[in-house]
């Protein structure tokens, strides 16, 4: 039996994939829950799942920075993105944070019973679209990336900002002070000649950073 378990705050996704999954004949949902902070507080070493279908848009904590949280408890767990998002920076932090598969949620039910089952045995598996957003992603050229204006140390609190962190979860994360954390961004703002941390985080989306 497949044990699964899914990270998902629409409730009506979250209950018909609990549903469909505790259907199946060699499956079955452990555990359902609408956040990673509250997955986590269920999560022990006696109930370790062994797929977990990680929403990414999720209050509190993002799916993204959620899948490194667990694998550095258990890495051994298979992690399938079922997400909305399908932009290339998305796709490519998943998976470099330790995702083994990227779905979006228009894919079929009987589908997703096929990339649990793919995953499980430690295989990899996206969604044609996303395969090729992968593969453009690579393909593209990086200039752009190259000549970005922004320090590294900049560009990490960028992708703080974009996971939804805070000033002071930044701060704690990047070992640097509220102060230090301030006067980054003001230069993040600076250099990309914008106003608000939505421009920031739309740049970043955009692949201008």
């Amino acid at each position: 039996m497949i044990n699964v378990a899914i990270v998902e705050d629409d409730s009506f996704v979250r209950e018909s994939l609990q549903e469909f999954i505790n259907d199946q004949s060699d499956m079955f949902c452990s555990a359902a829950r609408e956040s990673v902070e509250a997955f986590l507080h269920h999560l022990n070493e006696e109930n370790v799942p062994d797929v977990i279908l990680m929403d990414i848009g999720l209050p509190g904590m993002s799916g993204i920075s959620g899948i490194k949280l667990i694998k550095e408890r258990f890495p051994e767990v298979n992690m399938l993105m079922l997400t909305v998002y399908n932009d290339p920076n998305r796709i490519f932090r998943s998976l470099c944070a330790g995702a083994s598969g990227y779905l979006l949620k228009n894919t079929p039910f009987p589908e997703i019973r096929e990339s649990i089952e793919i995953v499980s045995k430690g295989g990899a598996i996206m969604s044609p679209q996303i395969a090729r957003k992968v593969v453009d992603f690579f393909q593209t050229d990086r200039k752009k990336e190259k000549d970005s204006p922004l320090t590294q140390k900049e560009k990490e609190i960028v992708m703080c900002l974009v996971d939804g962190l805070s000033y002071k979860m930044i701060a704690d994360k990047e070992c640097i002070s509220l102060e230090t954390v301030r006067s980054h961004i003001k230069n993040i703002y600076k250099k990309l000649q914008v106003h608000s941390k939505a421009e920031v985080i739309k740049k970043s989306l955009d692949g201008e950073i």
